[in-house]
């Protein structure tokens, strides 16, 4: 044991975990626990101990763990140790567009997985960083939690050696070979807008008691569309400028235009699957094709006719409310194309409740200015997605289980009406928990949600209950939630318990 070893054994808990408590995001209970399993007989030996006490611990405090790390690339406060790894990395001044990708991304993966996405950025560079994050966003959950705490080994290991240069110990942990990440290497097409006149109206659409909606016309079905291809193929392109093997994005652009024809459903989800296997079975170096799209929302236009209005089968306004989104990986199984991801979506739905809202009961420290409040207007945009048990129920309308983003608005908008929520936790739970109890074709639903509540200028106006209030300040709060159907069972037997059903 080396004398530095020896002095490290001798501090006592509190310099130990001062020292160590952040190689863990956040988490200083780690340097607490393996203190009281000295002595260590090296640097290493002490970095095993902490990765043991880690993984022996709860599953809920490891997944705690987890989700005490910020996203990447996120403005949002984080740690030293963060601030300084991202930079590196670059993710501190990514273009518009990258950071947007980014953004959508940790969005996906957590509403999939329950945590962020982790990933040891040294040696990374943003790029690499967001191909990482499309390639293990289709792993099962199991494989990720795994994958993800392992990264959290890694990032610790990585914070330690960088103390020991700081302080002129670096020979104190032998140097490993790096480890060299899986190459990128991807390619395709964005904005890819498609309008198709008189699709197949979606029909068959079972009525619920918070929606009006039971099928749309598609007399206009629109869509912006992305898609990314993959394969071993198109290396020769980027080492040799070989493009023997590429097929053009623009080919790429005209293939999704034109197919739009032959087209005979009536959804995005089956859209997206039906392009995706043409894809790999017309281009065989393609051995991965990931698409997703935002629905172009139309509303009807009302027209006067002999003293009443209706629809006109002609005429349409665009909206700018919120639209479904879907996304579809198929990927080549030898002889067989299969769907390892899929997800149908709502995004930017937006909604504002003048009262019957609260916030209060929360940690009230000396950084605390908000004020409990038990009646106050709450304002949230909201992104829901959700995945089917078997993914053809999302694809094939005529199966007669797909679940319409329009519904899920107007389950969002009754509960919103119907629920004295506590927080905007406990509205997101209460929409879930509808959500799971009203389509039993879906295994998953998740929320990404801001707040963006008003500020209060006046409190009385002279007459009548109305209040006055301005655009919030600039800094919102966000919440990130899934559910799954354990949930709702665990919700139904405990109102059994209570006699509430």
């Amino acid at each position: 044991m080396s004398d530095f070893m020896k002095l490290v054994n001798s501090w006592s808990v509190t310099q130990f975990v001062h020292t160590f408590g952040g190689l863990f995001e956040e988490s200083p209970w780690v340097a607490e626990r393996s203190w009281t399993l000295r002595p260590f007989n090296s640097l290493e030996h002490m970095m095993n101990i902490m990765k043991h006490v880690v993984e022996t611990s709860d599953d809920d405090v490891i997944l705690q763990l987890l989700r005490n790390h910020p996203d990447l690339g996120a403005r949002i406060s984080m740690s030293s140790n963060s601030v300084k790894e991202q930079a590196g990395a670059g993710l501190d001044s990514l273009s518009p567009e990258m950071y947007d990708e980014l953004n959508q991304l940790n969005k996906e993966y957590t509403s999939r997985f329950g945590f962020p996405f982790i990933l040891a950025v040294k040696g990374h560079t943003a790029q690499s960083i967001l191909e990482s994050m499309r390639q293990r966003r289709s792993r099962n959950r199991d494989e990720e939690f795994q994958t993800a705490l392992n990264e959290v080994f890694k990032i610790a290991t990585i914070r330690l050696e960088k103390w020991l240069v700081q302080i002129g110990h670096e020979h104190e942990i032998e140097p490993k070979a790096a480890v060299v990440p899986k190459r990128t290497m991807y390619y395709g097409k964005g904005d890819v807008w498609l309008y198709r006149s008189y699709a197949k109206p979606l029909t068959g659409i079972g009525s619920i008691p918070e929606s009006p909606f039971t099928g749309r016309s598609n007399v206009l079905f629109g869509m912006n569309i992305k898609v990314a291809v993959q394969g071993d193929a198109f290396l020769p392109s980027f080492t040799e400028g070989d493009n023997s093997s590429i097929v053009a994005t623009d080919s790429m652009k005209n293939f999704i235009l034109k197919h739009a024809a032959s087209y005979t459903g009536a959804t995005v989800e089956g859209f997206l699957a039906y392009v995706s296997q043409l894809f790999l079975e017309t281009y065989p170096q393609m051995m991965k094709v990931q698409m997703t799209a935002d629905q172009i929302p139309f509303e009807d236009v009302p027209i006067g006719a002999d003293g009443s209005y209706r629809s006109s089968t002609m005429v349409f306004r665009y909206s700018q409310n919120d639209r479904g989104t879907a996304a579809i990986e198929a990927e080549r199984n030898g002889n067989q194309i299969e769907w390892s991801n899929h997800f149908s979506g709502l995004a930017d739905l937006r909604l504002i409740k003048v009262k019957g809202s609260e916030f209060a009961g929360f940690i009230k420290d000396e950084y605390t200015s908000l004020p409990e409040t038990r009646d106050r207007p709450l304002f949230i945009f909201l992104d829901i997605n959700w995945r089917y048990h078997d993914p053809r129920d999302g694809m094939d309308d005529t199966r007669g289980r797909y679940v319409a983003a329009e519904q899920v608005s107007d389950i969002a908008a009754a509960v919103f009406h119907e629920c004295r929520s506590a927080s905007i936790q406990h509205l997101l739970y209460q929409i879930g928990l509808r959500v799971l109890k009203r389509f039993g074709q879906l295994s998953e639903v998740s929320f990404e949600s801001n707040n963006r509540t008003w500020d209060t200028v006046l409190e009385e106006v002279a007459e009548g209950e109305g209040k006055v209030y301005t655009e919030p300040r600039s800094p919102y709060g966000f919440q990130g939630f899934s559910m799954t159907r354990e949930d709702l069972e665990a919700e139904d037997t405990e109102s059994k318990r209570e006699g509430r059903l």
